[in-house]
This record gives structure tokens, C-alpha cells and sequence, in this order.
């Protein structure tokens, strides 16, 4: 019984499939890490917070998640596949010289090289299902449907390339491949030494295997084919599956190329699951070539062409810009240093502004009765990618709703970051166009759907389509042209998603805010080159900036005024959509914006020195602190915010190695909002010193837990340790929608409604 175990044990371990995983853990690591990452990305190991997982479980063509968006993903997987497969044959392809003897050679190969694919392919359905049923709510026959679709692209792709390769196996050889390997060949030693020494390994060093699936999926012995060996043969075999895989990729290339070239066009943008499958197939190509040409010398010229390429980098030779749409680049850039800043921030032009915009603040006081101060109200949104923009947009229309309009009528000030800024933005225009008699309803859910709608596609595809290999296509926009960039891909698809409402020049903001028609609005990023801020407005605001002589934080100056200093290169023609992409520029995804000056200003997230933008509104107020105190009867400060002001300490507890040592950062990096929080507290406490009059300070907060303890009767099927955040990303789930919109109904968020509208009567 033992010896008969033993017996299968070895048949098992030393059949071709289990030999080529082997192979694969033992030597084929770069390939692997391709899978190991789309492991994680479906599993949601790798990306959860950005939202990543949801571009494969939820995949969006034409803006809609269907049959035919699964079936492109499919497509893509297979080929994927497919490419790992040549690449490995390749590669180790002279370790098992048998399969040179066999009838259809690669296709065989590729049969027992399957494990991993096949592996993954199911558990992809498997997080389909599993997230299509939470998440999106589908039904079995609507869910049938999108896995039909998977399945049905990834066997049509499968089956038409093995269709090429069953006949370029012969015809292709025969024909061309001969003749032009060979004279080339000829011509290059190196690789004939190369292709030859691979031949000799084949014959001395093979891995054993004593069973194969064959073409109808039954076990086959090697013993039928040991003892055969033609070297020309198995060269041939080699020569022509090289020349495939230069083919293969060379269509891939192809299609990117057409794909970023048409990408205005909906239906050339695949979905960004796909656009990133492609890439990885790429990727695996050229890693399998890179092997095949280079050998064991592989590493050392990988490293090589990471040092040359670093060089390149340096020196600047393939410069890439992200410019902000509006602005000349075409003339001399303005001088960015400390003489400057300092230059213009006189207080002769701090006092002028403060007069304009003081105008502004009697504006808005005209709206009011004479015999009656009114609170002024400045809302302040925090950042958090689409999960701010909807959070913001869906409590704005109920606050103002519930206020009767008579919370954006007292809103002075707009300040915050990122993506409640866009929410925040949409809002104010669709005020603005209610205002105009232009819209009707300035509270239809319409706007929350557009608002929900997805924004991270279009981006991840310029990415991987664009940024990374087309780089030509320009456009024009205010008599300027500007390259066809992912930030190009943000504006255009956050335009579409928002009407076309936010597609304006900042200066056409000027009047409205000037005639206190809508509330005014700061947009300040952060400079990567000082941390300093950028204050972009339609106003010049100097006065946001500290000073000597201001009597407030006397130790620095904090900002520069994008309207003056960028004067020369056409400031107030800013596109507004990309100073709002300056004030969500997240890493990777949004790419940060280089201005023009020397040296160039290069701009982040709003949220790396202030997500909330309370800052901002106690800057303000200390600049304007006598007239409001005179003017109104006190200031209150709506915090709009997309996390919990002060959610519950979590134990740590099982750490791991890695854990404890990168605790000391990851600590500072998630505690980050905590660290703003504190400051902020400080800062108003510190005005409430200072300012003549009362300051309250409401908090509107996502806590998606709350919700469920507050209905535990109407989701009994839901636990409470299941209910997580929305993700940090430019996509949301149906249930993350859902979630952000019924979040707004929470005891607290109801009662901090009411309390704005007692303190505002």
C-alpha cells in the first residue's frame, strides 16, 4: 500500500504541470508577480482603499457594466494568458525537450501550463459573484449574464489564438521564418551563441517528467519520446514561437497605439480592468523576450537599463509636463523665489484687495434686512476623492432644503479640499444657474447620479493607453494648445458627469461672486517645491497669505496668489475643472500639475496641508474679523466631512515583523486626519480670542456604522464589523452610493441640520 502510494505520489510530482509550477516558484519570478498582483487586486489585498478591486469585479464600458464589458475584460485575461504561456515556453521551453518531438508543440505546452490560469480564473468568478450579490444587488439570471460574458471572451480569444498557432506552427516556419532568422542570424552572433547554448542545456540538463496531458486532456508517457533529439528541430521550434511572440506583440502595440489615439471616442476606451491586463501582457512579453536574448546575464541587464533609464530621467531628457489648461506656457515663465513671494505681498496690495473684497462682503450683506445681522456661514468640505464629491453635493441639497435655501443665501465662504471641492463646485454653480431661472430644481436627485458616476476609468485607460505610449495628440482650449494627457482624460469625463456645468474660465466667476450671487470660493493646493499653498480664486485675496506686519501667524509667509503671480501667463483663463485637478491632484492617479515658472511650481493635493479647509475660513475670517464682527450676528462653521471627527481607538494587536517596523510612519500616515484635526481645533479656539463675536461650529459626518446601528431592524442580514468606509477612489459601488446618500439621515447629521437652521433664523 505505502509502495503504491509512493508510486502515485511521484506520478503526481513529476508530471508535466506540477513540473512547470515548480519550474515557475523556482525561476520564473517576474512572471509570477504579474499574477500574484491580479491575485490581489480581484481578492481586494491590494488597492481596497483606492477602490482598485472594483475595476475588475465591476468593470465599466460606455459607462455601463454589462455583457460586453465583461466580455472585453475576458478577451484581455486570455490573452494575458496566452502570453504567459509563450513567454515561458520561451524561456524554459529547452528545459523539457521532449515536447520539441510532439505534434503541436506550444499547444501541448501551453495545456500543462495552465494551472495558474485556470486557478485564477476561477477564483476571478468566484469575487465576481461574491461582489456582484453585496454590493451591486443582482439577481442569479443578471449575474449569469456578466459571468457568461467573462467566460465567453476568455474561451473566443483562447480559441483564436491557439487557431493561429496550429497553423503558423507549420505554415509561418516553413515559409518565413527560416529564411529570416537565419540570414539574420547570421548577421548577429550573439544570438546564434545564445539559441545554441540553450541547445546544449537541453540536452544535458533536463528536468524530468515522466507524464503529459496530450491534446484530448488524457495522461501520456514521455517514454514514448526519450532518446529523440534533433537539435535543428527543436531550434526551429524555438526560432518560430520567438518570431509569434514578436508578431503578438507587435499587434498589441498596435492596438494601444489606435486606442490612445481615439480615445475621445467611448467606444476605443476599454475598461480600465482591461487596459490594465494589457499592460501586464506587455509587460510579460517583453519580460520573456528579455530573458530569451540575455540568459542568465538577464538580471545584470535589467539593472542596467533601470540605471540608464534613471539617467535619462535625470537628465531631463524625456521631461513630462502636466500643465493646467488656460495658462500660456509659451512665454517667460515667471520667477518663483522668496523676493517674489514677498513682492507681492506688500501691504499696500494686501489693503486693496481687502477693500475689493470688502465690497464683496457688503454685497452679500444686502441680501439681508437692514434691522437684522445675519450669521455668515462658511462651509468648509473635506477631501476624499468621489466619496467627498457626493457626500458634499448630497448634504448641501439637503441642508439648503431643509434651510429653505437660506443656508447658501448666508454662505459667505467655500474652503476645503480635493473631491468635496467638486461636490462642493457643483453645487454652487447649479445655485447659480437656479438663480438665473436657468435650472428648476436645484435639488433633483439627477445631480447625485451624475455626481456617482464613474471618473476612474477614463483615467486608469489614459494612463496605461496613453501616458505610458502616445503622447502626441494636442488640443486646443482658449487659443492654446495642450497634450492629450490623463488629466486631460479627468477634466473631460468630470465635465461630462456634471452637465458640462464646471467646464468655464475662473474668471467667469469674477462677477457672480462679486455680486454675492453665489458664495466666493478658494481653491488652495499645496506646492510641492515649499508647502507653501496656492490660493486660486477669481479674487485677488493677498490677503489669505500671512505676513510680517499681519498681526496673525506672524512667522512665514503660507501661500502665493495664483490670480497675481500667474498674471503674465493668463491666470483668470485658468479652465476652473483644472484648478479643481490641482486641488485633487492624488498621487498616480491625478497627476500632479507643473506650472509655469522658474523653477516650475509643481502642485498637490489641498489635503496634504489642510483637508478640511478650516484653516482656510479662520484665515479669512482674521482678515476681515472687525467688519464681521460690526456687520453680523456671528459666524458658523459648517464642516462637511467624508470620515469621523472622532471615531473609536482600534487595538493593535498580532503584528508582524514588517508591521512593527514601518509602524512609526504608517502610524503618522494614518493618523494623518487626526493630526489636522487637532490643529484645527487650536486654531479656532485661538480665534474665538480674537474675534469680537460668537463662532459655532457644525459637523456634518460620514459614519456609515451609525446608519446601521441607527436601522438594525431594516438590515438584520448586515453585521456591523461589514459595514466599511467608502473607498478613496474616483469610483463607487452601488452600495457605496447608497450608503453615502442614506448616511445623511443619522441622528446626529439630522440634528446638526437642525442646528444650522436655528442658528441662521
Amino acid at each position: 500500500m505505502t509502495r503504491q502510494l509512493r508510486k502515485i505520489g511521484q506520478g503526481f510530482y513529476y508530471s508535466f504541470p506540477i513540473q512547470l509550477l515548480i519550474n515557475h516558484l523556482r525561476r520564473n519570478h517576474v512572471l509570477l508577480l504579474c499574477w500574484v498582483v491580479l491575485f490581489a487586486m480581484i481578492s481586494g489585498n491590494l488597492g481596497q482603499y483606492l477602490g482598485i478591486p472594483y475595476l475588475f469585479l465591476d468593470p465599466v464600458y460606455i459607462n455601463k457594466v454589462n455583457f460586453l464589458s465583461f466580455f472585453i475584460v475576458g478577451i484581455t485575461i486570455a490573452g494575458f494568458s496566452i502570453a504567459f504561456n509563450i513567454a515561458t515556453y520561451i524561456i524554459d521551453g529547452h528545459r523539457f525537450s521532449f515536447i520539441g518531438t510532439l505534434p503541436k508543440p506550444f499547444t501541448i505546452f501551453s495545456i500543462n501550463n495552465s494551472i495558474v490560469p485556470f486557478v485564477f480564473i476561477i477564483t476571478y468568478v468566484g469575487y465576481i459573484i461574491s461582489y456582484q450579490v453585496s454590493n451591486e444587488y443582482l439577481i442569479f439570471e443578471e449575474l449569469s449574464i456578466l459571468v457568461s460574458g467573462l467566460l465567453l471572451g476568455y474561451t473566443s480569444m483562447v480559441a483564436l489564438l491557439f487557431t493561429y498557432f496550429w497553423f503558423t506552427n507549420k505554415d509561418i516556419f516553413k515559409y518565413v521564418v527560416c529564411k529570416l532568422d537565419e540570414k539574420l542570424k547570421q548577421n548577429i552572433k550573439a544570438t546564434r551563441a545564445n539559441a545554441m547554448k540553450k541547445l546544449d542545456i537541453a540536452k544535458k540538463k533536463q528536468i524530468r517528467v515522466d507524464s503529459f496531458l496530450n491534446l484530448k486532456f488524457s495522461k501520456e508517457s514521455v517514454d514514448d519520446y526519450k532518446g529523440f533529439y534533433d537539435k535543428e528541430t527543436v531550434l526551429q521550434v524555438f526560432d518560430q514561437n520567438h518570431l509569434n511572440l514578436v508578431l503578438i506583440q507587435a499587434f498589441i502595440f498596435v492596438i494601444i497605439l489606435a486606442m490612445g489615439i481615439f480615445k475621445d471616442y467611448e467606444a476605443f476606451q476599454l475598461p480600465a480592468a482591461a487596459s490594465a491586463t494589457l499592460f501586464f501582457t506587455v509587460f510579460v512579453m517583453f519580460a520573456g523576450a528579455f530573458e530569451y536574448w540575455f540568459g542568465k546575464w538577464s538580471t545584470t541587464a535589467g539593472i542596467g537599463l533601470l540605471i540608464a533609464l534613471n539617467i535619462i530621467v535625470k537628465q531631463d531628457f524625456s521631461h513630462k509636463t502636466y500643465k493646467a489648461f488656460g495658462l500660456d506656457y509659451t512665454v517667460k515663465a515667471t520667477p518663483y523665489n522668496l523676493d517674489k513671494i514677498i513682492a507681492s505681498n506688500t501691504p499696500e496690495i494686501r489693503e486693496r484687495d481687502k477693500q475689493q473684497t470688502q465690497k464683496i462682503l457688503e454685497n452679500w450683506r444686502a441680501k439681508f434686512p437692514v434691522d437684522k445681522k445675519p450669521k455668515m456661514v462658511f462651509v468648509c468640505v473635506s477631501g476624499g476623492g468621489q466619496r467627498a464629491a457626493l457626500w458634499t453635493l448630497n448634504t448641501l441639497q439637503n441642508a439648503d432644503s431643509a434651510t429653505n435655501g437660506e443656508l447658501f443665501k448666508h454662505t459667505m465662504l467655500i474652503t476645503g479640499a480635493s473631491g468635496g471641492l467638486i461636490g462642493a463646485s457643483y453645487f454652487r454653480e447649479m445655485a447659480l444657474r437656479k438663480y438665473r431661472s436657468q435650472i428648476d430644481n436645484l435639488y433633483s436627485q439627477e445631480y447625485l447620479d451624475r455626481m456617482g458616476s464613474d471618473n476612474l476609468n477614463a483615467i486608469i485607460f489614459s494612463l496605461l493607453m496613453n501616458d505610458l505610449f502616445v503622447e502626441f495628440q494636442q488640443f486646443d482650449y482658449a487659443g492654446l494648445e495642450y497634450t492629450k494627457d490623463r488629466g486631460y482624460s479627468f477634466e473631460r469625463q468630470l465635465s461630462k458627469n456634471t452637465n458640462g456645468f464646471l467646464d468655464k474660465k475662473l474668471k467667469e466667476y469674477h462677477d457672480p461672486e462679486f455680486n454675492s450671487e453665489i458664495p466666493m470660493m478658494i481653491l488652495a493646493p499645496t506646492i510641492i517645491n515649499d508647502g507653501r499653498k496656492l490660493y486660486i480664486s477669481p479674487q485677488n485675496m493677498s490677503y489669505m497669505m500671512n505676513a510680517l506686519d499681519s498681526g496673525y501667524m506672524k512667522d512665514k509667509i503660507n501661500g502665493v496668489e495664483f490670480l497675481r503671480f500667474f498674471k503674465d501667463q493668463g491666470s483668470e483663463n485658468l479652465r476652473f475643472l483644472s484648478g479643481l485637478r490641482m486641488s485633487a491632484a492624488f498621487p498616480y492617479i491625478t497627476p500632479n500639475i507643473s506650472l509655469p515658472s522658474d523653477p516650475p511650481l509643481d502642485i498637490m493635493d489641498a489635503g496634504v496641508t489642510d483637508n478640511f479647509g478650516i484653516a482656510d475660513a479662520v484665515q479669512f475670517l482674521f482678515a476681515f474679523k472687525d467688519w464681521i464682527a460690526e456687520n453680523t450676528s456671528g459666524v458658523v462653521l459648517v464642516s462637511i466631512r467624508d470620515s469621523e471627527k472622532d471615531g473609536p481607538i482600534e487595538r493593535k494587536s498580532n503584528l508582524s515583523l514588517l508591521d512593527k517596523t514601518t509602524m512609526p510612519i504608517s502610524s503618522i500616515y494614518q493618523n494623518f486626519e487626526s493630526l489636522q484635526d487637532i490643529t484645527n481645533d487650536n486654531k479656532i479656539e485661538y480665534a474665538r480670542s480674537w474675534f469680537e463675536g460668537t463662532i459655532d461650529r457644525v459637523d456634518i459626518q460620514y459614519v456609515p456604522r451609525e446608519y446601521l446601528l441607527e436601522n438594525q431592524s431594516k438590515t438584520d442580514s448586515l453585521k456591523l464589523e461589514n459595514v466599511k468606509r467608502a473607498s478613496l477612489s474616483w469610483r463607487l459601488t452601488s452600495k457605496e452610493k447608497q450608503s453615502l446618500i442614506e448616511n445623511i439621515k443619522t441622528k446626529k447629521n439630522q440634528a446638526a441640520i437642525q442646528k444650522i437652521k436655528r442658528l441662521i433664523d
